[in-house]
């Protein structure tokens, strides 16, 4: 056998594994597993792992997020490499029953005639979680919100923790203000109400009552020191009234 004959069978072969290599890639493609040789990293390295699907979700506000957590993480587990019309579209084959129907007919509607594009499927789920929760939450951040006291708390954590709560739960202008006076310290709301120009906006009483706070823990520390201060100086005169004969 030539020299010329027997490149020409090596370079046949080579053709053959080649595409024999490339039949099995896109076997395992279809079959969404991963490519022979191709590394367990990346966008798709969820891909060959088992993840539970998210349970039918029919409308109960309670159920809405576990549901939205299950498709998050299905999604980022199985379907990353889709498109957010296909990632939103497999949501929705998970959204039947219950409260559900008319709305997933309108979305579907909404989809179709390009009345809707959601940029994400975070988007969708984001809307998905204000449809079928929002009253719950509602109410759920109201009762958060009448519960709330500051406590021990420094004025500024205080507000930051009460702005949270009162995001979403309704209440603004003259009953907002008025939880905000009822959950401070009875101190600096006495103060506060006891002041020439009472505070009128919400922001205002956040305000006031960030200075009141202050000023009166540094009152606070200052009486400490000097307390501290005397009983040093009266415990050293004491020590030398003893010590004279």
């Amino acid at each position: 056998m030539s020299q010329i004959n027997l490149h020409e069978i090596i370079r046949q072969q080579q053709e053959q594994l080649t595409a024999i290599q490339a039949q099995i890639q896109a076997l395992l493609a279809a079959q969404g597993g991963v490519g022979a040789g191709e590394a367990t990293t990346g966008p798709n390295r969820g891909s060959h792992m088992e993840v539970a699907k998210p349970a039918i979700f029919n409308g109960e506000a309670r159920r809405v997020g576990g549901f939205i957590i299950a498709c998050r993480l299905y999604i980022k587990m199985k379907l990353r490499g889709n498109t957010v019309e296909e990632q939103v579209q497999w949501v929705l084959t998970y959204v039947q029953g219950g409260s559900t129907d008319v709305w997933k007919e309108n979305i579907m509607d909404e989809l179709e005639s390009g009345e809707v594009e959601y940029k994400s499927v975070e988007e969708f789920l984001t809307c998905l979680r204000k449809e079928f929760r929002g009253g719950e939450e509602e109410s759920v951040k109201a009762a958060e919100l009448r519960k709330m006291e500051q406590g021990g708390k420094m004025m500024e954590e205080f507000i930051q923790e009460f702005k949270r709560a009162a995001k979403g739960s309704r209440y603004e202008g003259r009953p907002l203000v008025e939880e905000f006076k009822r959950g401070m310290n009875s101190g600096i709301r006495r103060k506060l109400m006891e002041a020439e120009n009472l505070p009128t906006s919400i922001k205002q009483w956040y305000r006031r009552a960030t200075a009141f706070d202050r000023n009166w823990r540094e009152s606070r520390r200052e009486e400490e020191r000097l307390r501290g201060k005397k009983e040093a100086g009266g415990g050293g005169q004491k020590q030398e009234r003893q010590s004279l004969p």
